[in-house]
């Protein structure tokens, strides 16, 4: 049996770091094909490829999130948020939710300036809990994003029967955390809106 070659320095398009990443470092690595998806203390996390019922649900929930939203505000996917969790330099905290709620001005700015999206700049963050993200999701996630004061995170966990919990800035106490609904979710905040769980895996 013949030996494959050892790849050769340079072979791929970057190298894993051997340091703590700042923000500033972690977005100028740019799109990568290696499963890091996040940056949390300046470590790089990697995630494995979503179930396909996580995708059927992101899309349907996106689709019935959309006719609500505000004027000036878009719903975006799996994009990368400066947390600010860190001084400028220092390794830092970067998550990549499943779903987010954004003005149009934030993402023109993205445009035009390069960087990440900024948490100031996020009205609403939407989880998907997968088999090995309830804990992250629940409760690493729940607490970054209140720290980074992202005013409202949904947690939709798609265990049957699929439900959601609606979280929202409570001060200093952080999140506080409405009871799970299931079948139609309906909210006033941050926007009216209402949402048929009972079909995001039809």
């Amino acid at each position: 049996m013949t030996a494959l070659p050892e790849p050769t320095r340079g072979e791929f398009p970057w190298e894993i770091p051997d340091h703590l990443l700042s923000i500033e470092e972690y977005a100028a690595l740019g799109e990568t094909d290696s499963g890091f998806t996040e940056l949390v203390e300046g470590r790089l996390m990697m995630s494995p490829s979503p179930r396909p019922d996580h995708g059927l649900a992101m899309l349907e929930f996106a689709y019935q999130l959309r006719p609500h939203l505000p004027e000036g505000f878009k719903a975006v996917a799996e994009t990368d948020v400066d947390l600010a969790l860190a001084p400028e330099g220092s390794p830092g905290f970067s998550r990549r939710p499943d779903l987010l709620v954004t003005s149009k001005a934030e993402l023109a700015r993205r445009r035009e300036q390069g960087g990440l999206l900024r948490a100031t700049e996020i009205l609403l963050v939407v989880e998907i809990v997968s088999p090995g993200s309830k804990r992250t999701d629940y409760v690493t996630k729940h607490d970054e994003y209140a720290d980074a004061g992202i005013p409202f995170y949904w947690i939709l966990d798609l265990s049957d029967p699929v439900s959601l919990v609606a979280c929202h800035q409570a001060g200093e106490l952080g999140y506080q955390d409405a009871p799970a609904v299931t079948g139609t979710f309906r909210t006033t905040e941050p926007f009216p809106a209402e949402i048929d769980l009972t079909v995001l895996l039809d």
